[in-house]
């Protein structure tokens, strides 16, 4: 099995390369190790003990019993863009990277699904299949470049899951790869929920703990008939908020419904795609319908009206697809785009009630002012799903610290508002302690007992999800030192 061509000692390096077919499949020197020692998560960083690239299910197979074999902990890698450290290696795993496994396998468009490998870039199955009249849902922020295996582990969400639902909603079947190195098949010729427990549900958003999936049958959808959208701009932040809420209690599904602060403004007009947004506003609300064309107009009609009985000052309407496209661009990138406007920053994920929408936003502005640093908010309003961007410079001594003491405390504030820690960015390293927010002791235990049958030597991504029983403060406070000393 080892590959002589690897200019290294270290057998196990040697043996994982024959596997994969050679030297150009295994990275495993330092200076190529660092572009792995984090995902989107980039305050908390370990170098992996390499990184394989398998071109297919055999070869994830086949590593995957080599690793737990010799017990080498190993994880699955897509784009990196997860937000909440799931693919950071804390125990030098061996990455498996499927990025070479990137194919669309089948479309069959009388059923509605398509087949792709975990490596296939999210919207890239909407470019694939758009010209025919047809598109995939989930569109996370991310989705020009993150993966669609990544969004199964992470039960990625978006701007338009508010109608059409997050990844689960959308996943008819999956190919997955155990981690003892067995290779089974959930979902029956994509029905998903056929007669016994819900395995496609339960693998959909485990973030990588209970296996590595390898082939997902996904739904498409028909191009809806027609589209429309609004920006409407508010002079204060509650009555933006309370629009939120008006819209859906008079019985009106937006495809979309998103909110920018003034600071989260500033950050995307700064950045790559401005659109004119008034540099005094205090929140901005974007807007989507479509469906039907015949109700429209009547469903933009009672929307304009929410917003005017809400105080709006103005609403611009799209004028045409290339319009509506930036304004898409500019909310899109808004999570980099405050990189325009901050040496760092910090994003977190809370969903809360949508009728708390006001009171948890007034608590956030309370958390930047006791921490001194700036919070900006952009977000899927309509769902009620948060992200709070704390600006910091790393630079700064204890400002690291004081950023991830101000995210935890909003992540409290969404709980304490009947909400939850996360919405479709995952828990990852990021959140662990924070789950005792929103479960009791035997909850999280019921959960990693389920883990238990899965990964039973804890090989595959431990450390991920779930807190260290009775360890909550020493955890935060040993990671807090391990950031600062970085």
């Amino acid at each position: 099995m080892a590959f002589k061509g690897i200019k290294t000692k270290d057998r196990h390096i040697q043996n994982l390369a024959g596997i994969v077919d050679g030297s150009r499949s295994i990275l495993y020197h330092k200076e190529d190790l660092i572009a792995y020692d984090c995902d989107g998560f980039t305050i908390h960083k370990h170098l992996p003990k390499a990184v394989v690239f398998p071109k297919n299910t055999e070869e994830v197979a086949e590593i995957v019993k080599y690793c737990a074999k010799h017990h080498l902990p190993f994880l699955a890698r897509g784009a990196g863009t997860g937000l909440s450290g799931g693919a950071v290696p804390l125990n030098s795993e061996v990455v498996i990277s499927l990025v070479r496994m990137k194919n669309l396998i089948s479309i069959d468009l009388e059923n509605r699904r398509a087949v792709v490998e975990p490596g296939f870039v999210n919207l890239k199955l909407t470019n694939s299949i758009s010209d025919k009249g047809y598109y995939y849902a989930p569109d996370p922020s991310s989705q020009y470049c993150c993966t669609i295996g990544g969004n199964v582990a992470e039960n990625a969400g978006g701007a338009h899951c508010l109608k059409y639902g997050v990844t689960t909603n959308h996943i008819l079947g999956l190919e997955v790869v155990l981690p003892d190195g067995e290779v089974i098949e959930l979902g029956h010729n994509g029905i998903p929920d056929a007669p016994g427990y819900d395995l496609l549900g339960l693998l959909t958003g485990s973030e990588g703990t209970l296996g590595i999936v390898t082939k997902i049958t996904v739904r498409i959808l028909k191009n809806p008939e027609a589209k429309k959208t609004v920006l409407a701009y508010f002079d204060r932040v509650a009555d933006g908020s309370q629009a939120v809420s008006d819209i859906i209690s008079a019985g009106i599904v937006p495809a979309a419904l998103e909110m920018m602060d003034k600071t989260a403004i500033e950050g995307v007009e700064a950045a790559a795609f401005p659109v004119g947004h008034p540099k005094d506003i205090a929140a901005v609300l974007l807007i989507e319908v479509d469906g039907i064309a015949a109700g429209i107009d009547e469903q933009i009609a009672q929307i304009l009206e929410v917003c005017k009985n809400r105080h709006v000052r103005e609403v611009r309407e799209a004028a045409n697809e290339e319009e509506r496209a930036r304004w898409w661009a500019n909310r899109k990138t808004g999570f980099g785009a405050m990189g325009a406007i901050s040496p760092d920053y910090l994003v977190q994920d809370g969903v809360i009630p949508r009728s708390r929408l006001p009171e948890v936003l007034d608590r956030i502005e309370e958390i930047s002012a006791e921490s001194g640093l700036r919070i900006a908010n952009i977000f899927h309003a309509g769902d009620g799903n948060l992200h709070p961007l704390v600006l910091f410079d790393a630079r700064i001594p204890g400002q690291t610290e004081k950023a991830i003491d101000a995210g935890s405390a909003c992540l409290q504030a969404c709980a304490d508002a009947g909400g939850t820690i996360t919405g479709e960015h995952g828990v990852g390293i990021e959140k662990r302690e924070e789950m005792r927010f929103v479960f009791k002791e035997e909850e999280i235990t019921a959960q990693t007992n389920i883990r238990q049958v899965f990964n039973p030597d804890n090989l595959l991504n431990a450390g991920k999800l779930f807190p260290t029983p009775g360890r909550c403060g020493e955890v935060k406070k040993e990671m807090k030192e391990a950031l600062l000393t970085q």
